[in-house]
């Protein structure tokens, strides 16, 4: 039976005391607001469902006026053309858009508004939608806030994009345009008003809205930055997709395969807080926004800002299919093409690796720069079948081997075996080169890149280089009795460290002036203790990630309960400051 827990929470409280739940609750705690308030703005997410949180909070109101901002922006063909060349014609690449939202305000219309609510001091009013904010900052303010899952899970099931009439538009193109224009938009505008939200409506569930207090809320996210804590993880099906996660965490039994874990990915992943029998669920970029210096140290903060730059997943393949064959951009490249400050530099850490299972890291000994790319482009046009063989170095691995990638490195993962992504954070610029001639499961061919793969690819990272640079180097950094510390990756060229420990007995960490991400490598179960009592005991268990704030600076981790007595390890990762 499994001990992985896939539902991590975060009591925050005994209480539901400045927590409403369902609709006739929230209804009856913003009447006593309408009562006392004049002008109520309840700002959204994009991706939050309007016309349910009107139809079942907002109508029942007893207010003079409710003012939807839908109508308030220029129309969805002004906004497209506005946008064009951060979203480019590619299907899945853009560029990040640098725009607010008051430049997709029609100026016309808000004035209309701003003078409505000028001249009708006596008649209460509730402005709702995607900056609401923006137009009535002198009232309450409640933010509908939503998670990135469920948004594209809305996406999969037909949701248009925000300000656009695309619901047949493919997921690829869906995502797109929420990762390169939305999400950044949005939370510019959510850092404006984080300290001035008075309530939070967390929208993740259509049919059972849940309202928090601001103080409540900020209570949650206090307590949960002042311990280890884990993120909520989810699991999605791909092509190459496997069956060891399916099994080892007693996932869905129907779904067609389990290809993805995102479990520390504050961007892309969830927190739980639970108050009462109650369970608010936030994105958990909302801690990095909120308490940017605590969790990720001074030094990281300001040299990446308010985002969090270390990424753990899981990729399985085990009876699954190879990756597709990749490079990621150069840190130079990622710049000049698309004005991204860093790329995704990573590395696969072996969680499991079945009989012949295999990496493909870097280029033959010798291969002939010209001859390959030929066939590449052959492939690509459908002529003919990529000789992976004859171009691409591959190499069998073993459970704990760790292998750096840094961008420009060709690498793919073959199939049968689980590892563990440990990589920069901060986009999706994958180029495929070649996908072994399949399509997805959507029965349509996925995206091949081969031109911003080309411009990307570092040609004299061969067979050698490889096994010189990229292989686990497993250097020994300390030891002591019952433990010892290695450093395992990655390269010089990225900027994330990790280290492993092996211990039987009670191994002390420090933070590096960085947040730290662990997780549970090999044993079934593991306590981390606070040296000075600032947190309580936080247990975890096989295969889970967990986020260590910058600011707790020191803190033990030894075996528990079934692994009492047995060697253990943890695989950490920080940044190099």
């Amino acid at each position: 039976m499994t001990t992985f827990d896939k539902y991590p929470t975060v009591v925050v409280s005994e209480h539901k005391k400045g927590v409403w739940e369902g609709a006739k609750s929230i209804v009856k705690q913003l009447e006593m607001l309408a009562m006392q308030h004049r002008l109520i703005a309840i700002e959204c997410y994009p991706g939050v469902d309007i016309q349910k949180l009107y139809h079942d909070i907002i109508q029942p109101l007893p207010v003079d006026e409710a003012i939807c901002t839908e109508n308030l922006f220029y129309n969805e063909e002004t906004i497209t053309d506005m946008i064009k060349n951060n979203l480019t014609d590619d299907d899945v690449f853009g560029s990040f858009s640098p725009h607010s939202l008051e430049e997709f305000l029609d100026n016309n219309k808000i004035k209309a508004v701003q003078e409505k609510i000028r001249n009708n001091q006596k008649k209460s009013m509730i402005i709702y939608g995607v900056g609401a904010s923006l137009l009535a900052e002198e009232g309450v303010l409640i933010y509908a806030d939503i998670t990135r899952w469920e948004i594209e899970q809305r996406f999969r099931r037909g949701m248009s994009n925000w300000k656009a009439n695309n619901q047949e538009d493919t997921m690829s193109r869906k995502h797109k345009r929420a990762y390169f224009f939305e999400w950044p938009l949005a939370d510019r505008l959510k850092k404006k008003w984080l300290h001035k939200v008075d309530f939070w409506i967390d929208g993740n569930q259509i049919d059972h809205l849940k309202l928090i207090s601001q103080e409540k809320y900020v209570q949650g996210l206090t307590q949960v930055i002042s311990q280890p804590f884990r993120l909520v993880p989810f699991f999605a099906p791909g092509v190459w997709g496997g069956e060891w996660m399916r099994e080892a965490f007693d996932l869905d039994k129907e779904e067609v395969n389990f290809a993805w874990s995102f479990n520390g990915v504050p961007e892309e992943n969830s927190v739980y807080l639970q108050y009462g029998d109650c369970t608010i669920e936030l994105p958990a970029n909302n801690l990095v926004f909120y308490y940017p210096t605590e969790l990720l140290g001074n030094k990281v903060y300001g040299r990446f800002g308010r985002e969090f730059p270390i990424r753990f997943n899981f990729l399985d393949t085990v009876q699954g299919q190879n990756l597709s064959l990749q490079v990621h951009p150069t840190t130079e490249y990622v710049h000049e093409a698309f004005g991204a400050h860093y790329t995704q530099d990573e590395s696969y850490y072996v969680l499991q690796a079945e009989k012949e299972a295999v990496v493909y890291l870097g280029v033959k000994e010798n291969v002939k720069k010209d001859e390959m790319i030929e066939d590449l482009k052959e492939a690509e046009a459908g002529n003919k079948t990529f000789d992976d063989e004859k171009f691409i170095h591959r190499m069998g691995i073993q459970k704990h081997d760790h292998y750096s990638i840094p961008g420009g490195t060709i690498h793919s993962q073959g199939k049968n075996s689980v590892v563990l992504e440990i990589s920069s954070t901060p986009n999706i610029y994958t180029f495929k080169l070649w996908d072994w001639e399949r399509v997805d499961l959507d029965g349509k061919p996925r995206p091949i890149h081969l031109h911003h793969g080309l411009n990307s690819i570092q040609w004299a990272r061969d067979e050698k280089w490889v096994k010189d640079h990229l292989r686990s180097p497993n250097q020994l950094i300390a030891k002591g009795e019952g433990w010892y510390e290695e450093k395992t990756g990655l390269h010089e060229l990225e900027f994330i460290e990790t280290r492993r420990h092996w211990f039987s007995t009670t191994v002390y960490h420090e933070t590096h002036d960085s947040v730290n991400v662990l997780n549970l490598v090999e044993g079934e179960e593991a306590i981390v203790e606070s040296i000075n009592g600032e947190f309580e005991p936080f247990t975890v268990h096989y295969a889970e990630t967990f986020i260590v704030p910058e600011h707790i600076k020191n803190y033990s981790i030894r075996p528990h309960g079934p692994s009492e007595g047995k060697t253990i390890a943890t695989i950490k990762a920080f940044v190099r400051v």
